[in-house]
């Protein structure tokens, strides 16, 4: 009987989060916007995060992606609260149509899912399929659950329990609150009760104690997504869960005389949880929607901003919360290659002035930039990896590919400038040596080359313009012409006998050849464009007949 009872209500998490990742999926860049435009006053907002919570039937997705807004400061924090004063009802309603006896419903939204999923190949589309999969085995978990748990009423051990926690309701609300936070959804443990109700496993009074403690624990998931984020991205739980965990306290010692109100309106169990849950979050709304400010005055004293200087080596534009959105979790991921593109970009223009006027300040400034790109790239692929565990369709994955592929190339250009090129310049710097005249023309062509062409590949990456990659390719076989060129000039320098020429031979032909490895890097952009229009040929090689290779064709 616990095996089943388990397996059910693991079914129903896993129900939950189904659908809500394929709204969150189908729509994420949609509901976001809607939290974004519907706060100009805190009654739009509240109903914002009523209707967005309603679809991703999760008030921590709200939760975490208004903390995201308010970390920007692209939400006022009032309107942040109203926000999650929304979203606590809009769970609420989501179990009261859960509850209705639609059970039989179950095995045709199954059905409609998989059929969407498999018959369609955009993404969008699939993306409801998974919803209507996940809505399917949510009302097949709720009656696997009933069905499982309708012996318990005859077990003794079952009713000692249950008594135990019918006279010690903090006790009851505290386990409540930690299996919320297990399952990290307020609304499954709501329909676990629901269910447990509506076999008469658990009596309705403690039922809606429980239903007191899912509701406190709900707020605790968002609070530990938010933990690492900026003082002003926790306001916004610790808000809700100051308004929360106030109205909990007012409303459990007064269970008992709240309940023969409920019953004498409904007689189904079931419906007695659920409309316990709705009235407590509207009551709480109507409560607090004219305090949220002195509520948001109280978050801002316990959680002060301090002044920090901005790390550069902190992402800008990574967030977490986007994760469940593949197309704006990539879209956020391009953002981020960029900005390490920007940093390469200053490293090679300082490189370039510290080889010129041997400044040993600018060379100590271009290594500790090459440690910024590295954290840069290792957090950048940290996150593409939890990206890529989402269900990526063939474009996404290919964007994915392409993001990580330009940010390593751009991190093993940094490290040719760090560990190459400045150790080159160390060495000049320490035999106090000057390249001849002609020789630093030559290395500042190719340095304002490379800088040409480094952004050229942002361009590439950012819009995947066909005529620009192939420019870009055409524009390598130039630069390793010119550097063959200023190798050739070189050695005729040599042959001369210029006494600047044969003190730094090594040293410029070595930075000739780091050029054109850094320019390899840059202009690897191109390849996947090129490649997927079919214009790459396999080899560069020309083809060689049979003949001349002394094979014979019989």
């Amino acid at each position: 009987m616990l095996v089943h009872v388990i397996g059910g209500v693991a079914l129903l998490l896993w129900a939950t989060r189904m659908v809500r990742t394929g709204f969150q999926r189908a729509y994420g860049a949609d509901l976001r916007q809607i939290i974004r435009s519907g706060t100009r006053n805190r009654f739009l907002a509240f109903l914002a995060g009523l209707g967005v919570t309603g679809l991703v039937q999760s008030s921590t997705a709200t939760a975490l992606m208004t903390a995201s807004f308010a970390s920007r400061e692209l939400i006022a924090p009032a309107a942040a609260l109203a926000v999650m004063l929304g979203a606590d009802v809009g769970t609420s309603l989501v179990a009261q149509v859960l509850s209705l006896k639609i059970g039989f419903l179950s095995p045709v939204f199954i059905l409609a899912g998989v059929v969407m999923f498999m018959s369609s190949k955009r993404t969008r589309w699939r993306d409801l399929g998974r919803v209507g999969i996940g809505l399917g085995l949510l009302l097949l978990a709720i009656k696997l659950i009933i069905s499982a748990s309708a012996p318990v009423r005859e077990s003794p051990a079952l009713q000692v329990v249950i008594a135990a926690l019918a006279d010690e309701p903090i006790l009851a609300v505290t386990i409540a609150a930690l299996l919320t936070w297990l399952a990290h959804s307020s609304l499954a443990i709501v329909l676990l009760v629901m269910s447990l109700a509506a076999t008469g496993a658990v009596p309705v009074g403690l039922a809606f104690v429980l239903v007191l403690g899912a509701n406190l624990g709900g707020t605790i998931p968002p609070m530990m997504a938010a933990s690492g984020e900026t003082a002003m991205a926790r306001r916004v739980p610790l808000g809700n869960c100051i308004m929360r965990a106030i109205g909990v306290v007012a409303v459990v010692p007064f269970v008992d005389l709240i309940a023969p109100y409920i019953t004498s309106f409904e007689a189904d169990p079931t419906r007695q949880v659920v409309d316990f849950h709705t009235l407590f979050n509207l009551a709480l709304a109507v409560a607090f929607i004219g305090l949220i400010d002195p509520i948001a005055a109280l978050c801002r004293r316990l959680l002060p901003r301090r002044p920090e200087a901005a790390n550069p080596a902190e992402p800008r534009y990574l967030d977490n919360t986007m994760l469940e959105e593949p197309a704006v979790a990539l879209a956020a991921a391009a953002r981020e290659a960029l900005r390490m593109g920007d940093v390469v970009e200053s490293m090679l223009a300082k490189s370039g002035q510290v080889i010129r006027t041997n400044d040993r300040k600018l060379r100590r400034e271009v290594e500790e930039m090459d440690d910024i790109v590295d954290q840069l790239f290792e957090k950048l692929k940290f996150f593409l990896t939890a990206v890529s565990r989402s269900e990526l369709d063939g474009e996404l994955s290919d964007r994915c590919v392409q993001i990580l592929n330009f940010a390593t190339n751009l991190e093993h250009a940094g490290d040719i400038i760090d560990k190459n090129l400045m150790e080159l310049a160390a060495k000049k710097i320490k035999n106090k040596l000057n390249f001849s005249e002609q020789g630093q023309e030559e290395i500042d062509v190719l340095y304002d080359r490379v800088l040409d062409h480094v952004r050229l590949s942002f361009s590439v990456f950012l819009d995947g313009d066909l005529d620009i990659a192939r420019r870009l390719i055409r524009e390598k076989s130039e630069f390793r012409d010119l550097e063959r060129a200023a190798a050739d000039n070189h050695h005729a320098r040599l042959r001369s006998g210029q006494p600047e020429t044969i003190e730094t031979s090594s040293l410029h032909l070595d930075i000739l050849r780091d050029l054109k490895r850094v320019h390899s890097h840059i202009a690897a952009v191109a390849y996947p464009i090129l490649e997927s229009a079919g214009e790459l040929r396999p080899t560069r090689l020309r083809p060689v007949e049979t003949e001349k290779l002394g094979i014979s064709g019989q």
